[in-house]
């Protein structure tokens, strides 16, 4: 490891959206792969769920200790204002409040000039935070079917069109009194705090802002928003320097490889090629434009840019339905590539189709053959955003890692053999069991577990997840093994698993 990148190994300092594996746990690891530590608030002020994080600590946090000596900031917005995504989508914070825990980003352009930050927020999505009204969710903002009568409302055209009146005025009478008023000032605070971020960035606190249209489709209350902070970017005249993308999660490790390619000196040439013909057409019903859109977004983001002719990374796209011969042919080219030495990342968007079958099966045809092994990246699950900035940021940090000459290969390996485990072993497999499991006992709402429900499934999780993991890693990676592996339902819903896992050259005896 060179001193370069020891020095700048104390220098990214990272406040995630919120303590999921996807949002806290990723981001580090990227880190991890380009031998750059990656430092984040404790997991306390981050909060769990439906608690929320404490952006007033985080703000301390980050003016104190290693992070006060960072070289390199990468915020989320969204857990400096209100603390996390899911607290933003709910009233309660002020806009005043936002305004001035915001004030940070001045602050630290104050205590750290050179230093580059990169910050991201979030489009507020449709629906609410979909929770049944048992336990303590009962009296959170909106449970069902509450948040059901909103989101659908929030669907509709804005304003709605004639054959959706009589839908939008029945659900008016349905939602309970405030809660709808409630819900659209929530909206109005977020685009003003949103706003505010593109000030900052004409302003100078913020070398690149990103803000990413949570889960929502082509129609719908967000287009107003969207068209809103476009015509902002313009009007700021920073086009240059602030992004609208879909997607949310995957944000966060986008900004993390941005700041390792950078310190790199790298710009990555990323050339896309997709399982089939028109295949960048394909739009998830929760992003509002086609995958080509979000991809192209996300290659700038991750501080790349397209080059069909000489790329330093592949980015291999799997559609939905695809045929038998597509998939032979699809991974017949991966396969060259690979003999050919290019840096390959896999984003399997299969699932969207409902073919979770097929997914498993072409994740197991990888495995098999020996191509799972020597991907440089591999993702499946969550949105097309999510998914395939995932991959693109795994790929982008290895390739920082080995030009800065402190590329961790260990790492990269439990990087990627993290993201077999749980998009493909839990979300293929595990998480349908899950879901059987909790409904034969009489729990028909999976997104929040009362806890007998929540260790119950725990319990199964991590003995299901250690019998597949166990049964992956010797097709993976031959010659390793499983030193430790903690499992954990992180939120204690159904939907996500945190997998702690530390590999180890040698089989287990």
């Amino acid at each position: 490891m060179n001193v370069t990148a020891l020095l700048f190994a104390s220098a990214i300092a990272f406040v995630p959206l919120d303590d999921r594996p996807v949002t806290r746990q990723l981001p580090q690891m990227l880190g991890q792969i380009a031998g750059v530590q990656v430092l984040e608030p404790p997991r306390a002020l981050l909060g769990n769920y439906l608690t929320f994080g404490k952006p007033d600590a985080i703000a301390g946090w980050l003016n104190s200790g290693p992070a006060s000596r960072a070289g390199a900031f990468v915020l989320s917005t969204d857990m400096l204002a209100y603390g996390g995504l899911v607290a933003s989508r709910v009233p309660g914070t002020t806009y005043a409040d936002a305004y001035f825990r915001l004030r940070e980003l001045a602050q630290l352009r104050s205590a750290h000039p050179r230093a580059w930050t990169g910050a991201f927020g979030t489009i507020m999505r449709l629906a609410p935070t979909g929770i049944p009204p048992i336990g303590p969710a009962a009296n959170f903002f909106a449970p069902y079917p509450q948040w059901q009568y909103l989101q659908n409302y929030a669907n509709l055209h804005d304003p709605p069109l004639p054959s959706e009146e009589p839908s939008a005025r029945n659900l008016r009478a349905t939602i309970a009194p405030g809660v709808l008023q409630a819900y659209l000032g929530t909206r109005l605070r977020n685009y003003q705090v949103d706003r505010l971020a593109v000030g900052y960035v004409r302003s100078g606190a913020v070398d690149r802002l990103v803000l990413g249209q949570d889960d929502a489709g082509a129609v719908g209350l967000h287009v107003r928003d969207v068209r809103a902070l476009q015509q902002a970017v313009r009007d700021d005249g920073v086009q240059d320097r602030v992004s609208i993308e879909p997607g949310a999660d995957e944000l966060g490790m986008a900004l993390v490889s941005r700041a390792l390619a950078q310190e790199a000196h790298w710009t990555p040439q990323v050339r896309v090629e997709y399982s089939r013909v028109g295949g960048w057409g394909y739009r998830d019903p929760l992003e509002f434009a086609p995958i080509s859109v979000a991809i192209d977004a996300l290659v700038g983001l991750c501080g790349g840019a397209r080059n069909d002719a000489s790329p330093d990374v592949v980015l291999y796209v799997r559609v939905p339905y695809d045929t038998p011969a597509e998939d032979a042919a699809f991974e017949a080219q991966m396969r060259s590539d690979e003999n050919a030495g290019v840096s390959i990342a896999l984003a399997d968007l299969s699932f969207l189709s409902g073919g979770y079958d097929r997914q498993a099966a072409f994740a197991e045809r990888l495995l098999a053959d020996g191509t799972a092994g020597r991907l440089d990246a591999y993702s499946s699950w969550n949105t097309n955003a999510n998914t395939a900035g995932t991959a693109i940021a795994e790929a982008v940090a290895a390739g920082a890692g080995r030009r800065l000459g402190s590329y961790d290969a260990l790492a990269h390996k439990t990087f990627t053999f993290n993201r077999l485990v749980d998009d493909y072993a839990f979300h293929d497999y595990v998480r349908p069991q899950l879901n059987d499991l909790l409904s034969a006992h009489g729990v028909q709402d999976h997104t929040y577990l009362l806890p007998p429900d929540a260790a119950l499934a725990s319990e199964y999780n991590r003995a299901a997840l250690w019998n597949r993991a166990a049964a992956i890693l010797p097709q993976l990676y031959p010659g390793y093994h499983i030193a430790a592996m903690n499992v954990t339902l992180p939120w204690n819903r159904t939907f996500e698993t945190e997998i702690d896992v530390a590999l180890a050259a040698g089989v287990s005896r």
